[in-house]
């Protein structure tokens, strides 16, 4: 099923939107975490992203089998490393839905009562983790690129201008 369309593997199509997406939602997490005015209008469009690059990982990875079948093992690193992102991309999804709800949360507690108590630590915290899933997040999206590119093109490409 993820193997081929028109005759072109499936797995660098489909990378290269969780290459996109993936650091896109990353970014958009840490920028809600540390600005708490940008959770409520940009959150959706975060959570969505996160969600959207987390449903491409499993995509990526069984599309990397199909093509690994036709290719050849890339690298056992890259394999492994490939099936985990998912689990992190999975994580962001949550750490950014939860700082969207619970600014909302907060945002309608406020409105309905201006001396409404709001759980401050509690989105301190979560903006916290947030921050340091993003940063995880980054790296592991960062070595599994690594061990790709490195087990698609190395050896490959000179390293001479070919002047």
């Amino acid at each position: 099923m993820f193997d081929l369309i028109n005759g072109i593997p499936v797995h660098p199509l489909v990378v290269h939107a969780v290459v996109v997406l993936l650091p896109l939602a990353m970014l958009g997490t840490v920028a809600i975490a540390v600005r708490p005015k940008w959770r409520v209008p940009y959150g959706r469009l975060v959570v969505g992203t996160a969600a959207a690059a987390a449903i491409l990982c499993p995509v990526a990875t069984s599309s990397g089998e199909a093509l690994e079948e036709r290719v050849g093992d890339p690298s056992f690193d890259h394999a492994e490393l490939g099936e985990s992102l998912v689990w992190f991309a999975i994580a962001l999804v949550i750490v950014s839905a939860a700082l969207y709800y619970l600014q909302r949360r907060q945002e309608k507690a406020l409105a309905a009562d201006p001396d409404a108590e709001t759980n401050q630590t509690l989105l301190t915290g979560v903006a916290v983790l947030a921050v340091v899933v993003a940063l995880a997040a980054t790296y592991q999206a960062y070595r599994v690129g690594d061990t790709g590119a490195k087990s698609a093109w190395e050896g490959e490409v000179s390293s001479s201008t070919g002047d």
